[in-house]
């Protein structure tokens, strides 16, 4: 039992752990505009008498909202990942 722990710890002080911090490449921005196109869309045709038209002019109201919105959460709370890495 001993020998084991004494192993243990010797190998353990060989080896360096490093923490790094890198940012993920997904954002928010492009999936909030897609769902605010969609619902958008969706509330323009329903709500309009020229459907396409509305669905037209909904989608692009929808989508600058949820890019916007999408933007405004990516800037509050970036998507920080930790990734750590064993030096040998």
């Amino acid at each position: 039992m001993s020998l084991a722990l004494a192993l243990t710890i010797v190998s353990e002080s060989s080896v360096q752990a490093q923490t790094v911090k890198t940012k993920t490449t997904s954002s928010r921005k492009g999936k909030y505009a897609l769902v605010g196109a969609g619902a958008g869309a969706a509330t323009g045709a329903l709500v309009s008498k020229k459907r396409g038209k509305g669905a037209i002019i909904g989608g692009a109201a929808g989508a600058g909202a949820g890019y916007l919105l999408g933007r405004h959460k990516d800037k509050k709370n970036p998507r920080v990942r930790t990734v750590t890495k064993v030096k040998d």
